[in-house]
């Protein structure tokens, strides 16, 4: 009868709430719920660009007669060639490959940080949290400079004959389609909007952390939930990456 009555109270608990699924905080399941809901989004945006991206013609020549037209979708590697300080020397992809690295250093140094705060680490969780933040800012500054690059345009002598248009804007671009040059300013805007947000989020809780907000909590859970946050963006990154530069 005793046995009867603990089940029935367990139950009683179970149903009555103040129980969290996995055990896991509310905080960070609503962390989730939202990188759900955000990685809809960029699911979204991606498919749209493939479904315009095989509409559009594809250019049936050799890399090295490529020529930018308003017939064909241009060829990655042959738009996103140019490195600061090194004009005049075509590098494909190389510059973007330096922006992915960074992005990417930066997710192992939140990883750094998270860890630092389960150990109540307050001054490891400050150094990694500000290595973070200068991660998120240079790669902001990368993207500031490609996105200059790609609005000024490429050499004009690449253009095919009759395409008489440089740099490019929502409209009319010299690289190729209309479509293209929308979908690259929506799409890496739109994810760099989210590095953008994720650093100002990231030098708040760097703030609390130097101040001691943390410790008088008891915990650096709130770390850990921007690292999910980051981490996401930093995913993301890899899916714009592969379908950008390199499809």
């Amino acid at each position: 009868m005793a046995e009867s009555a603990v089940i029935v109270e367990e139950n009683k608990n179970i149903w009555e709430g103040g129980q969290s699924p996995m055990k896991v905080s509310y905080g960070k399941l609503m962390m989730w719920f939202f990188l759900l809901s955000d990685a809809f989004t960029f699911s979204a945006l991606l498919i749209t660009y493939g479904l315009i991206r095989f509409s559009h013609q594809a250019y049936e020549g050799t890399v090295e007669n490529f020529t930018f037209s308003q017939e064909w979708w241009p060829i990655p590697e042959k738009v996103f060639e140019a490195v600061p300080f090194l004009h005049g020397v075509e590098l494909p992809l190389v510059f973007v490959g330096i922006m992915t690295f960074i992005l990417i250093v930066s997710s192992v140094t939140m990883v750094l940080a998270v860890e630092a705060g389960e150990r109540m680490d307050r001054k490891g969780v400050e150094k990694w949290m500000l290595w973070t933040i200068l991660g998120g800012l240079v790669f902001l500054g990368c993207q500031a400079w490609e996105w200059s690059h790609f609005i000024h345009g490429a050499d004009i002598s690449k253009n095919a004959v009759g395409n008489f248009l440089q740099g490019a804007g929502l409209t009319q671009n010299q690289y190729g389609p209309p479509n293209f040059a929308a979908l690259f300013f929506f799409i890496t805007g739109f994810h760099g909007f989210h590095v953008f947000s994720g650093v100002l989020i990231n030098f708040i809780i760097f703030y609390q952390a130097t101040v001691g907000v943390f410790e008088k909590r008891g915990h650096y859970e709130m770390v850990e939930k921007v690292g999910l946050y980051w981490h996401f963006v930093d995913l993301v990154w890899v899916f714009v990456f592969t379908f950008f530069y390199l499809v």
